[in-house]
């Protein structure tokens, strides 16, 4: 699915307009939806309309819906003010079949559904009152709320709280999706989302914009594992980190490696471990050791801040293999700045995976302002390191030194757990050391990593409670489904 921002989207409705009736499409779409949730359920339909375009699509849909012999109610704190041409041919249609617009916040009675097209896209600022008690009343009702393209209040590009925003049970965007749907507070806001096209091939505007990742992204990784193979074949992943009191860390990304394929594991470990009892499969080296043994290489969990993690970092940033960077390696990178361009130099594959306090320390600013707009922060991670980058978080963003971004979909808040990182680096690590290339490894651990909470969730553990350890196992269910659906 192809993700666009909002100068993209405007530049699509201004290429189509006024050939095209878009509001008409969009109203229409809305309403189809509104009749299929209000299936079940009896009783009238409180249609908020604002000030814009959302608010035109919003008297559309209203005017289909009464249409349809359903009971509307429609209210607007934008009621007497002018509106774009569009919409205002939509208000005119509405009031020209006997419907009503109130302009007054309406009290929070008993609907069957309510419909949010206060704000759309276009929204620059934060909500504030008296629009802001319209949003609290959408907040307030019982029933479903269905938003208009996407809750009013959140930001289309970056999925950040605009003030307030309205939290919708369903969301029906429009043209393309928005990436603010699936990263940051969109996950919690835009509640189930559908997709109308409105018979608009999004496809030639979409240069430089993104996708939702899907398992086409990672498809040549999908291989059967063939029966004259042998451990060998499937590559060597080494895991470089366990400092005193951190060796958890360094386990936890050992056996995730080791549950997605790897064929050998060997852990370069700060502190001296002769074994791990519960996965006697991983081989304990020393740091260099391990580093010379692996086809990849993955550095950082908990792997510590001193001389002996700086040393370790050095030599995996000099070794000639595929390099994934996490958690204390990152730190250390951030705090010694000439490491940067060693590794934008590297003739092999780099992958980093900050969440977004680290990657503020890597970008010289700070974690709000990563979260301000986390595609922009992850696509300048990806420039300055030629890496392939996760931004980890609600909607992971991945970028490419390319210019190609993406969001994944997948993932719950159990993923809020310690150690659920170090599970991703594993994943990633032994995805490299097969074989696969940076951002085929990335964009399948990243999406498979999400799956891996889903799978937990459906099946009745979590998402509170789930510890990263949880996370392997389906993982492992989870990636041979695929292969074999696969072939």
């Amino acid at each position: 699915m192809i993700l666009m921002r909002t100068a993209a989207i405007r530049q699509l409705e201004a290429a189509h307009l006024p050939h095209t009736p878009l509001m008409e499409r969009a109203g229409k779409a809305a309403a189809d939806l509104a009749d299929a949730l209000m299936q079940d359920r009896c009783g009238a339909i409180l249609v908020i309309a604002g000030g814009g375009n959302n608010g035109g699509d919003a008297y559309v849909c209203a005017r289909h819906l009464k249409a349809r012999g359903h009971s509307v109610r429609v209210a607007s704190p934008a009621a007497a003010q002018a509106l774009p041409a569009d919409a205002e041919n939509a208000r005119a249609d509405w009031l020209a079949m006997g419907g009503q617009i109130e302009d007054r916040l309406p009290e929070a009675g008993h609907y069957a559904l309510a419909i949010d097209g206060l704000f759309g896209i276009g929204l620059t600022r934060a909500i504030e009152p008296p629009f802001a008690d319209w949003v609290a009343l959408l907040n307030a009702l019982a029933c479903p709320v269905l938003a208009l393209d996407l809750p009013s209040g959140l930001n289309a590009d970056s999925g950040a709280v605009m003030g307030c925003c309205v939290r919708a049970s369903h969301t029906i965007t429009f043209i393309a999706a928005k990436p603010g749907l699936y990263t940051q507070a969109g996950r919690d806001h835009a509640g189930v989302i559908e997709f109308a096209p409105l018979d608009i091939d999004a496809g030639t505007f979409a240069a430089g914009e993104g996708r939702l990742i899907s398992s086409a992204d990672f498809e040549s990784a999908l291989q059967a594992r063939r029966h004259d193979s042998h451990k060998g074949t499937h590559g060597s992943a080494a895991i470089v980190g366990g400092a005193p009191g951190m060796a958890g860390a360094a386990l936890l990304a050992g056996r995730a490696a080791l549950h997605l394929g790897a064929g050998r594991v060997y852990l370069g470990m700060l502190q001296n471990l002769a074994v791990d009892y519960a996965q006697p499969e991983l081989m304990l080296r020393e740091v260099a050791d391990a580093m010379t043994q692996a086809t990849a290489i993955g550095i950082g969990p908990g792997l510590g801040q001193g001389e002996g993690a700086l040393t370790a970092l050095r030599l995996a940033v000099q070794a000639d293999k595929p390099l994934a960077i996490d958690a204390d390696a990152l730190n250390l990178i951030a705090a010694h700045p000439v490491l940067v361009g060693h590794i934008a130099r590297r003739a092999a594959p780099v992958l980093l995976t900050p969440h977004p306090t680290e990657a503020a320390r890597l970008l010289d600013c700070d974690t709000a302002a990563v979260q301000a707009d986390r595609i922009a922060s992850a696509c300048r991670l990806a420039r300055k390191f030629n890496a392939a980058v996760v931004l980890k978080g609600s909607g992971s963003v991945v970028a490419l030194p390319d210019g190609r971004w993406y969001v994944n979909g997948s993932g719950n808040g159990g993923l809020a757990t310690a150690g659920s990182g170090d599970v991703l680096l594993g994943f990633v690590t032994a995805l490299l050391a097969q074989g696969n290339d940076a951002a085929t490894a990335l964009l399948a651990a990243v999406h498979l990593h999400g799956c891996a909470a889903d799978l937990l969730v459906e099946t009745g553990t979590g998402p509170v409670g789930i510890t990263a350890s949880d996370l392997i196992a389906p993982a492992r269910d989870a990636w041979n489904d695929w292969i074999a659906d696969a072939q």
